[in-house]
């Protein structure tokens, strides 16, 4: 894309929603300062983390369960809180029996989505630590974790740290993190969140505290859908009979839910419709495949994949009826990719599980059928938020 389209583009205001107010509110990815309808897992992860009020390390601890049940909206709240409330912002921690401060813990959050790397994550939790900005370019992880280690013999420092999304294709594995804080033992405790179930990562965090999170209850992804929608539309947009059918079919997975809702408004919008009708209503939860990827692994795939991507979901069906087929629709000098690595992108999306190969029945081709390549995320909704589509 040249410059002058970049600027036409911007200057295009005819494409601005005017049902869907405002997108944050129903991003599937953003999430609120106080997560709806977790209350049970909240109070089971600060009794696990209950040593630090009294200035001591709590155990490890793994967090998990599917897609959309709340995991990162309530690490992520939990932790801003911890750290602010008995953390490095408030300095030491007194108690009422002692008249010297405890260990100073700090509460740090590392959303594995972007910290992708070993040197990433080390650099993440010494940046948090210190008031200088730790500089990326001109040192090693070695460097990095000689400063960490440096930081957390200071006065007595620990820290929690809080690794999000761990085990995904994309992300650290769970034996990396751990390599990674290997040696720093009386000083940091992790609690990290993912998808897999505690047995396949016992072994790897000697035995730790588990947390489970379950399917949101459907009255509650109700009031999730409810509150979120005052927001994220204009009055009277969506009817409860409508939020209640959302729920429904998402079967407890907020991210779908909120995707289908925020699908639902878009294509609402495109129709002229002041309100969401049946028709926009049943295209939006269409507009969400089941199983879905998380937007946020989508969106936070490099520049160049999510241009593929993009080109991917703009393409007719009959130009996504093999691999090579949809590179060759895809690949153009506006692309800085050459079309041999657009096609070798596309296999690897298809790997990690972001698009999905199917075979197609062609009965007049010889050899290996060819894979129509059908996107897993919500298309609506990652164009809309995506800055590269």
């Amino acid at each position: 894309m040249n410059i002058e389209e970049r600027i036409l583009r911007r200057q295009q205001t005819d494409h601005e929603p005017r049902l869907v107010r405002e997108s944050d509110a129903l991003n599937p990815i953003a999430h609120p300062t106080e997560p709806t309808g977790r209350g049970l897992v909240i109070e089971q992860l600060l009794d696990i983390l209950n040593p630090a009020f009294a200035g001591r390390l709590p155990s490890d601890c793994y967090v998990w369960g599917p897609k959309g049940t709340g995991k990162s909206a309530v690490i992520r709240a939990l932790f801003t809180h911890l750290d602010r409330l008995i953390g490095r912002s408030t300095g030491r921690i007194y108690t009422t029996t002692r008249a010297e401060p405890t260990t100073d813990i700090a509460f740090v959050y590392v959303d594995g989505r972007q910290a992708k790397t070993g040197f990433a994550l080390a650099h993440t939790v010494l940046n948090s630590l210190t008031t200088d900005p730790v500089p990326k370019q001109g040192v090693g992880a070695e460097t990095i974790r000689t400063r960490l280690a440096d930081r957390l013999s200071v006065d007595g420092q620990s820290v929690v740290v809080a690794v999000d999304h761990v085990g995904e294709p994309e992300t650290l594995s769970v034996e990396t993190v751990c390599d990674q804080f290997d040696g720093f033992s009386t000083s940091v405790s992790t609690v990290l969140a993912g998808h897999d179930e505690p047995d396949a990562v016992a072994e790897l965090l000697n035995d730790p505290e588990t947390v489970r999170f379950g399917p949101y209850r459907r009255h509650t992804l109700i009031e999730i859908l409810t509150s979120r929608q005052t927001d994220g539309l204009t009055r009277a947009a969506v009817t409860h009979e409508q939020l209640r059918e959302i729920a429904a079919w998402a079967d407890g997975d907020s991210h779908d839910a909120l995707a289908a809702l925020f699908s639902a408004g878009l294509i609402a919008d495109d129709n002229g419709h002041e309100q969401i009708g049946p028709d926009d209503l049943a295209a939006g939860m269409d507009a969400v495949p089941r199983p879905s990827v998380s937007l946020g692994r989508v969106l936070s795939l490099p520049e160049s994949r999510q241009q593929v991507l993009c080109r991917l979901v703009d393409l007719p069906e009959t130009d996504r009826n093999s691999v090579s087929a949809a590179a060759d629709g895809i690949a153009d000098d506006r692309l800085d990719l050459s079309r041999a690595t657009t096609e070798r992108v596309l296999y690897e999306l298809a790997e990690a599980g972001i698009v999905r190969r199917l075979k197609v029945d062609d009965a007049e081709r010889v050899g290996r059928p060819p894979s129509r390549l059908e996107p897993r995320f919500p298309t609506l909704v990652f164009r809309y938020l995506s800055s590269v589509c």
